[in-house]
Order: C-alpha cells, then structure tokens, then sequence
C-alpha cells in the first residue's frame, strides 16, 4: 500500500491520463497553402516594456515622496533655527528692560539729585503753574 492511498481517495490518486497531442496544421487540400496559426502567448517584449515602465512609475513616485520628506526635514531645522534665536532675542529683550528699569527708579535718581547738591521740595512749599491762556 502506498502512502498516497492513505491520504486520498482512489480516483485522485491514480496517474493522470497522458495529454493529446494537436497536430500541426496541413497543407489546404486544394493546393493553397494553410493559415498561419497563432500563438496564444503574448510576446514577451511588450510584457518586459510594461515592467519597466510601472518599475519606473515607481521610482520616481518613490523619488518624490523622499523628495518632499527631505524638503519638509530642511523646513523643520530652519524653523528649530528661528525659534532658537526667538528665544535668544526674547532674553536679550527681557535683560534690557530689567537695565531700563533699574536705570529709571525713584531712588537712583535721587541718590544722583543728592550727590549733585539737590535737595527735594517740602510738600507745603509745592504749587503748580498753569500755563493755559486765560482769555480764551
């Protein structure tokens, strides 16, 4: 007993019957010569054309898309760059106002007024000028 006929039924596991034959095609009977018979099969040229046309199709999309990752990535460090010096620039910003600050407070300038012989005025002393027109 074979292994096959353990796993399939008789029928399937016989030989396959041989295939038949086409004969070639014959001279016409009336002296004309037969029609050329064509093959089924497509050449394979154009099958070879048509890879390579879609192969390339798909390089170059393959192309384009690492194109535009490579665009978007210059994009992305350029705009890392600009928000560094944002940042830089914020801070310099930040340490001038601080500068400005401390150059415009009440008691510096006083301090300055004393040591040039200024002293500050009594509030009883104090009066305002008004210099508006009065005739009109």
């Amino acid at each position: 007993m074979a292994a096959v006929d353990w796993f399939a039924p008789a029928e399937i596991a016989q030989p396959a019957p041989p295939k038949r034959r086409r004969r070639a095609p014959t001279a016409h009977p009336r002296g004309r010569p037969a029609a050329s018979v064509r093959s089924r099969r497509k050449p394979t040229h154009r099958r070879v054309r048509g890879h390579i046309v879609w192969m390339t199709l798909f390089a170059l999309l393959l192309f384009g898309v690492v194109a535009v990752n490579v665009a978007v990535l210059r994009a992305h460090v350029a705009v890392s760059k600009l928000d560094d010096k944002r940042a830089k620039l914020e801070a310099g910003n930040q340490a001038l106002a601080s500068q400005l600050s401390a150059i415009d407070s009440a008691p510096r300038i006083e301090a300055a007024a004393r040591r040039l012989g200024l002293i500050p005025a009594s509030a009883g002393n104090t009066s305002y000028l008004d210099m508006a027109p009065r005739g009109r």
